[in-house]
């Protein structure tokens, strides 16, 4: 059996919250450079480089790489074997995100009620995600996730005789409305099952997957390949500015799903993909 303090977790998403927004990850800069060398576009590759320079300052001037510093998204895999110590771990997960934002001079942008709008001042609550797994580990997972492309995500409850077909079309439509809103080169995470819920979710998940992997499942590596190939071929292009590379990747999560059902949710996240992760 291991015991956490609160007090440990509390520093360890204080830290997450300001080394996703300073950092890049490695492998979404190595796409970034990648997508330069296959960019036609002028402005296109003007962009590209421009995005690439922009995280550079960041991770050099440890600063956040977007003034929009997202609404903190946490999940929690939490081992069953594990006893937390003195305290609360939802209240501890949003202590540390208080002081993550604070002392990392982030841009604090959660208000207390969607329709009274008054800013909490420490970009709490977050938003937490709870799975709970076999063994002694606790694995926090936080991403920031910034508005600009949240607001382009969408989901449906398609009809099971839509077949390959309707999820295509719903998936490709909603890229194409969103255009220069979710600043390409976007990363498009997709849930496919399950029911409403499940599908956002395992979309908002879908988008954590490492860069340039497939699905294991081949129907669905097929499909991310077709999508991602129809995606870029809509010439929306970096900034909105036409090219090439609309999207970096197309990651596809599936869940059993019910025999009237077919959810599909798409989560789109700018290129701005910020994430990290600790393991107790």
């Amino acid at each position: 059996m291991k015991s956490i303090d609160c007090s440990s977790i509390s520093e360890v998403v204080k830290k997450l919250c300001i080394h996703s927004n300073y950092f890049l990850c490695d492998d979404l800069m190595g796409s970034l450079k990648d997508a330069m060398k296959i960019e036609t576009s002028a402005i296109g590759i003007k962009v590209l480089n421009q995005i690439i320079s922009n995280a550079k300052i960041a991770k050099n001037e440890k600063m956040a790489m977007c003034q929009d510093t997202g609404m903190a998204v946490v999940f929690v895999e939490l081992g069953q074997d594990v006893t937390i110590l003195n305290g609360n771990l939802t209240e501890a997960i949003n202590k540390g995100v208080a002081l993550g934002y604070e002392e990392g001079f982030l841009r604090k942008s959660v208000v207390n009620d969607p329709i009274l709008r008054v800013n909490t001042g420490d970009n709490t609550p977050a938003v937490i995600h709870y799975d709970i797994v076999p063994g002694d580990s606790l694995k926090i997972t936080l991403t920031p996730k910034g508005f600009g492309s949240e607001n382009m995500s969408s989901l449906k409850m398609l009809k099971p005789s839509d077949g390959i077909e309707g999820i295509q079309s719903f998936i490709i439509d909603t890229v194409d409305k969103a255009g220069p809103n979710a600043c390409p080169p976007i990363i498009v995470g997709v849930g496919l099952g399950g029911t409403m819920e499940k599908a956002a979710l395992l979309s908002k998940k879908a988008l954590l997957r490492p860069m340039n992997t497939r699905s294991k499942l081949l129907h669905i590596k097929e499909l991310e390949e077709a999508l991602l190939i129809k995606i870029n071929n809509l010439g929306i292009g970096p900034g909105g500015l036409g090219g090439k590379t609309t999207a970096l990747s197309i990651n596809i999560e599936t869940y059993p799903t019910h025999i009237a059902g077919l959810p599909v949710a798409v989560n789109i996240c700018c290129h701005a993909l910020r994430h990290a992760e600790y393991v107790f």
